[in-house]
């Protein structure tokens, strides 16, 4: 389904391949001979999303850029299923696997690997041909590749990446936490704006 949001539609290249259960919203741009498989949700809410030639993104995949943070993906890329990318940056072929997040502002560079359920962190830049292994975290610039169980050393260098002001805009209070009212009203106005979609002509 392509909807049109705040008067952008998709634009899908003639040679390629849209599932009917796949959901396409707003200033997104799919190249040639792309494939976007079954229920595969694609949301573009400010910025543009850019999908390269002969990429795949597969089943239940979630691709966002917001406001601040356009999605751009290179050429001959595989998004594995379940895989969530927020407003980042990925080269050219690109592997990433099953339940992969990358968040804001990061950049995976050209033939890296992502492997089932790692990480890419806000800000982060996982060098060309790189591997982030199975459940490992991506962090920092250049990024340093982590197991899940470093929590400290992990919170360490994402501390200062600022999550909350790069996602939500908001500053961490002194004791580190999040205004969640504000947060939620935040997120809340965002996805209003969503109410006067429409089905693309």
């Amino acid at each position: 389904m392509l909807l049109a949001h705040r008067g952008k539609r998709p634009q899908v290249d003639a040679t390629a391949w849209v599932a009917p259960t796949a959901v396409l919203c707003g200033d997104v741009r799919v190249g040639r001979r792309t494939c976007v498989a079954f229920g595969a949700v694609l949301v573009a809410e400010g910025q543009p999303i850019e999908i390269g030639g002969e990429t795949i993104v597969r089943e239940l995949a979630l691709l966002r850029s917001t406001t601040t943070h356009p999605l751009r993906i290179g050429s001959h890329v595989l998004v594995g299923p379940h895989a969530s990318l927020n407003g980042c940056e990925v080269e050219d072929e690109v592997f990433l696997a099953t339940g992969v997040t990358v968040f804001h502002g990061a950049r995976i560079g050209r033939g890296a690997e992502v492997r089932v359920n790692g990480v890419v962190h806000v800000r982060s830049v996982v060098a060309s041909r790189a591997t982030v292994p199975i459940g490992w975290v991506a962090v920092g610039d250049p990024a340093q590749i982590l197991p899940p169980g470093a929590h400290d050393r992990i919170w360490e260098l994402q501390r200062p990446l600022d999550f909350p002001r790069v996602v939500y805009g908001l500053e961490r209070d002194p004791d580190g936490s999040v205004d969640m009212r504000e947060l939620t009203r935040r997120l809340a106005e965002g996805l209003f704006g969503h109410r006067e979609d429409r089905v693309a002509e």
